[in-house]
């Protein structure tokens, strides 16, 4: 790869710069594509960008960037567009700065501004060599996220159709289904999110496998992916109609994997989750829903016996296992339920006995 150095002014940088869902992010009087497909979004929160922007008026030096010339004259960024972009909104008007926007500066301060050098090094080479140097050059800074840096290796027609509904700002991945996931879009948390289902239902090992299959075949658009999704949550919707915070972050894609196959009434799982909001035995919330669509009582983190309850049943037993009739220590004993949970069964004293692990395996349900 040939690389060279070029002080560039902001002005030239800023000429012309817009940023809009559909025609993209470019700058230098259109030359310049300040987000290829490969690049995240622009996630710099207020007070990042706006140390850049005092960078510049104090004429402090920033760290390099990176371009990448294409055969036709144009340039892409390889490392700098968190940068570059605070800097162009900032000219454009797009935000104040201590209450102040550009075009309030003085004559001076504004001259002094679009007079500023980045400096920028030029890179030259196929895309292998760029997608290297991208990784190398990205172990500092605002550190990518896993996903991400798959973005940056499966850069392709179906990411980039990909990224329109599951990562850009406004997207409808957040619009209709942001209340049941955890993360952002910008960071292609939702993007990693459905991956690893749509991975989990075809039994890909890893979400490269399957970028990578996309990027092959050179699929043109995300359409099944995007189905799969939407698929997932009209399945969620139907079993659990009515949302509530418990449900936000679960793993639906992998439960819709599972369980879309049984059936279900929707009314009846209601009352259920009712009950079990209600039922202090259960800890564990968050896991009511899984337990209702496989029946396991693990997903619930039922309530255990506290060690001052499990010393006194220990002591009136005599350390004897009730099944076996063999004597324990209490460490080589487990408490278990009487009645079990399942049962009508409460976490209290008067329905408590110890039992041996070997035994308290033997008998199961607790």
């Amino acid at each position: 790869m040939e690389i060279t150095m070029h002080e560039i002014p902001v002005r030239e940088v800023a000429k012309d710069f817009f940023d809009d869902p559909n025609r993209g992010c470019r700058g230098y009087g259109g030359k310049l594509n300040i987000r290829p497909a490969f690049q995240r979004e622009f996630v710099y929160d207020d007070d990042k960008r706006n140390k850049v922007i005092r960078t510049v008026k104090k004429d402090f030096p920033l760290n390099v960037m990176y371009w990448v010339r294409s055969d036709d004259g144009t340039f892409e960024m390889l490392d700098g567009q968190q940068r570059t972009i605070s800097i162009c909104q900032y000219v454009t008007g797009g935000f104040s700065l201590d209450h102040k926007s550009f075009g309030s500066l003085t004559g001076t301060e504004r001259e002094q501004f679009l007079n500023y050098r980045l400096m920028i090094y030029i890179c030259e080479g196929n895309d292998q060599e760029k997608l290297d140097w991208f990784e190398i050059i990205n172990t500092a800074g605002e550190k990518l996220t896993t996903q991400e840096a798959r973005n940056a290796i499966y850069s392709c027609s179906w990411l980039t159709d990909a990224k329109k509904f599951f990562s850009k700002p406004g997207c409808p991945a957040q619009i209709q289904y942001g209340k049941y996931l955890n993360g952002k879009a910008i960071r292609q948390d939702f993007l990693e999110t459905a991956l690893k289902w749509i991975v989990d239902s075809k039994n890909f090992s890893k979400p490269e496998d399957y970028m990578d299959l996309q990027k092959k075949n050179n699929t043109p658009t995300a359409v099944e992916l995007r189905k799969y999704f939407e698929a997932v949550f009209a399945w969620v919707q139907k079993t659990f109609p009515h949302f509530r915070t418990y449900m936000k972050g679960l793993a639906w894609g992998i439960f819709y994997n599972k369980y879309s196959e049984k059936t279900f009434n929707a009314a009846a799982l209601e009352k259920d989750i009712e009950r079990l909001l209600k039922d202090k035995e259960v800890t564990s919330k968050r896991g009511i829903y899984e337990y209702l669509l496989s029946g396991e009582e693990k997903h619930l983190n039922l309530r255990q016996f506290d060690d001052d309850i499990k010393q006194t049943v220990y002591e009136s037993q005599a350390g004897i296992c009730v099944i076996c009739k063999e004597h324990f220590e209490l460490e080589e004993m487990e408490a278990d339920h009487i009645t079990p949970w399942s049962e009508g069964g409460k976490t209290e004293l008067n329905n408590c006995q110890m039992l041996c692990k070997a035994c308290n395996r033997r008998k199961g349900n607790r």
